[in-house]
């Protein structure tokens, strides 16, 4: 207990003095992980769209295999990542590996199956009168997406919730792609394992602290968002 309560009252501390490497840190971290969600979003939306809502050969197992990435490990996907990055592979002409740009491609990966998952569920979930009703309407296309994705936009939100706590929380990816440089590629989760890893357990709890609250900041805005529309509506 004792331990626990110098990791709390370590947090406090680095967060009182504003302690420059820590707040760094932070920041790189949301950074990262925010951008990550941003990308997985544009990739995972219109992907659910699409399986939701066209059939063509072939759907039932994407659709079998976007669920089945929803829990791919985040360590194979750092590997794999790692792979194309390297050097000798076949990105490797960009020279993005150990860098936040690595570990932003590693995190969209990871969170788009999730995004594109529950946005398909979402969808297929609507009720099949209120699809006839915006075709009766006579809306092309675009609009009955549009109308319908408006429609289960309550579910959107909590798959963008589900998708930024899958990657700000991730540690195999990062650690794989980003290598946990200081000042570059650190972020909360890599410090908090590099802490354990020399045996500064309050440091570390004062870490993962600080991760928590970053993650329940920005899903509380995103509750909130959530619950002011769904009232509003």
């Amino acid at each position: 207990m004792d331990m626990i309560w110098q990791g709390i009252l370590a947090a406090i501390h680095l967060l009182a003095i504003g302690d420059p490497e820590v707040i760094d840190i932070t920041l790189l971290t949301l950074k990262i992980s925010a951008t990550g969600t941003v990308i997985s979003l544009i990739i995972g939306i219109p992907f659910g769209t699409l399986l939701a809502l066209k059939p063509f050969p072939g759907r039932r197992f994407l659709l079998s295999v976007v669920n089945t990435g929803m829990g791919l490990p985040p360590v194979v996907v750092g590997l794999w990542v790692s792979i194309f990055l390297w050097r000798s592979g076949p990105f490797g002409f960009l020279n993005i590996m150990y860098t936040p740009t690595a570990i932003i491609i590693a995190q969209a990966i990871i969170a788009s199956p999730i995004i594109a998952a529950l946005t398909c569920a979402a969808l297929q979930q609507t009720d099949p009168k209120l699809r006839l009703q915006i075709r009766a309407l006579g809306a092309n296309r675009l609009q009955y997406t549009w109308l319908l994705l408006k429609e289960v936009r309550f579910s959107l939100l909590a798959a963008i919730i589900a998708g930024f706590g899958a990657i700000v929380s991730e540690i195999g990816a990062s650690m794989a792609v980003g290598g946990n440089i200081k000042g570059q590629t650190r972020v909360l989760t890599t410090a908090t394992v590099l802490e354990v890893s020399k045996g500064n357990f309050d440091i570390a709890i004062a870490l993962s602290i600080i991760l928590c609250l970053l993650a329940y900041g920005a899903t509380l805005g995103l509750t909130l968002l959530q619950q002011k529309q769904q009232g509003g509506s």
